[in-house]
């Protein structure tokens, strides 16, 4: 064989090899920078919510009051699962990237069961809010800013949850693109620990501090 010939063979693509995840000019993957582009947007949107809770709740001209209907103890539970599912989400990237996949799919189905546990959890306050406080949406400033912003936040979890499904079931049947299962895991906990960081600013500023005041 020729130099010249070897040379092409060595140059030449192996199409047995997995694919690779395609790169942007910040040396990214692309979904990847789609991901932080979307939680940038994501960033500004429940900014708006929050602050435009804060701007109205004091301004409701009757009860009941967020001292009136919150509970700590019931919602310091649904903080701790979702606190520890982002424990688990990190368990399953790290799974995937050692190519681990068992665990992996065990991980995210973990940190699914946990974000449908804190979504349970919400559902209980917001019926006991509503049923035994008397507090809804047309009540007060307080009670349409509150629900607003913390549904949307449910929201998220509960695409959260159906999108861990879904992958957890891709990955078990060997669906995804093989060479990039680890960067789909990956942008998939980007979104998860975005939701378990807003819920972290909202329950601290928004429920912690009416029990400080």
């Amino acid at each position: 064989m020729s130099a010249p010939t070897a040379e092409l063979l060595e140059a030449a693509p192996d199409h047995g090899h997995h694919q690779t995840v395609e790169n942007n000019f910040l040396g990214l993957p692309n979904i990847k920078l789609a991901m932080w582009a979307f939680l940038g947007s994501e960033c500004m949107f429940f900014g708006s919510l929050i602050g435009t809770y804060f701007f109205y709740h004091d301004h409701s001209l009757g009860g009941p009051l967020p001292q009136d209907v919150f509970s700590l103890n019931i919602t310091s539970i649904s903080t701790f699962l979702l606190l520890t599912s982002s424990l688990t989400m990190a368990l399953a990237v790290d799974s995937m990237k050692q190519n681990r996949f068992p665990p992996a799919v065990k991980y995210i189905l973990t940190t699914a069961a946990l974000g449908a546990a804190f979504v349970g959890f919400q559902i209980y306050e917001f019926s006991e809010f509503v049923l035994e406080k008397h507090l809804t949406p047309q009540t007060s400033l307080f009670g349409s800013t509150f629900f607003i912003m913390t549904g949307f936040h449910g929201a998220h979890v509960t695409v959260g949850v159906i999108w861990l499904l879904m992958m957890a079931a891709l990955i078990s049947k060997k669906k995804l693109v093989p060479g990039r299962e680890a960067t789909n895991v990956e942008v998939m906990g980007l979104y998860w620990h975005f939701v378990d960081i807003v819920w972290i600013v909202i329950f601290t500023f928004v429920y912690l501090l009416e029990f400080i005041k």
